[in-house]
């Protein structure tokens, strides 16, 4: 049956790869994806067809795919973090419709969420809800909703797409929210290049987040009212320590 791998290739480095991924890009002849990430993996993968499109052509690269696996040419669609995380996987589905061929192979990967938060320290060991700054697919008031309905249960909130080009303010919106809800020293973090040259952290307060410096290859992290800071990294407890060995 011909096959198409939808491919979470984590944060880029092959280091923080899951040992599947690696496998299904080895195994297939034409590897496809948005510009940037198919340059993170091109030289780990040489011999292989590199096929790309650019940012927003996200149907095309999708349809792109699933026409090189029904050639019968084995594809791998590959997708930054996770592939069913923000990811391509629920498209090609989508695109495919009910045939069966080819086969769709979700391979997940170590999405954002996971890998900035091993790197911030501990943050998301309670309850914690992940929120995309994008309105490009999703309305800004849905958004809000979100961000109010995370911020209002003491949720740990993560932040995808922060801030662009076209909206330097959302993530300065997205605080003005989240302070109607929570006080101004709530501990935050920022991790930017995960797992890439020039990766970095930074610990500060909910008020300091509102004015940072940010960019999308930043990931946001809000803590709930138990994170605190320890050897300048931030930890949320679960209450492990509180509890009983016995039951």
């Amino acid at each position: 049956m011909n096959k198409l791998y939808v491919v979470g290739i984590g944060p880029g480095n092959y280091e923080n790869m899951t040992i599947r991924a690696d496998r299904a890009l080895r195994d297939s002849e034409v590897i496809i994806g948005y510009t940037v990430y198919v340059d993170l993996v091109k030289e780990q993968y040489p011999g292989k067809e590199f096929m790309t499109t650019p940012m927003t052509k996200e149907a095309a690269r999708c349809q792109m795919a699933l026409d090189c696996a029904r050639e019968g040419r084995t594809t791998a669609m590959i997708c930054s973090g996770d592939s069913g995380i923000y990811g391509m996987a629920a498209l090609c589905y989508e695109l495919r419709g009910d045939d069966k061929e080819p086969e769709i192979d979700v391979i997940p990967g170590l999405t954002a969420a996971a890998s900035g938060a091993s790197i911030l320290g501990a943050p998301l060991t309670h309850d914690f809800a992940v929120i995309s700054l994008s309105d490009r697919l999703t309305k800004w008031e849905k958004i809000e909703e979100r961000l109010r309905a995370a911020s209002k249960s003491d949720l740990s909130i993560v932040m995808y797409n922060p801030v662009s080009k076209g909206r330097p303010d959302h993530l300065k919106k997205a605080c003005d929210i989240m302070l109607e809800n929570l006080p101004e020293d709530r501990i935050c973090g920022i991790a930017r290049n995960i797992g890439r040259e020039g990766e970095s952290i930074r610990i500060m307060t909910l008020g300091e987040l509102k004015d940072a410096e940010c960019d999308m290859f930043c990931t946001v992290f809000i803590g709930n009212a138990m994170t605190k800071i320890i050897a300048d990294r931030m930890v949320t407890p679960r209450g492990y320590r509180e509890t009983s060995d016995t039951i």
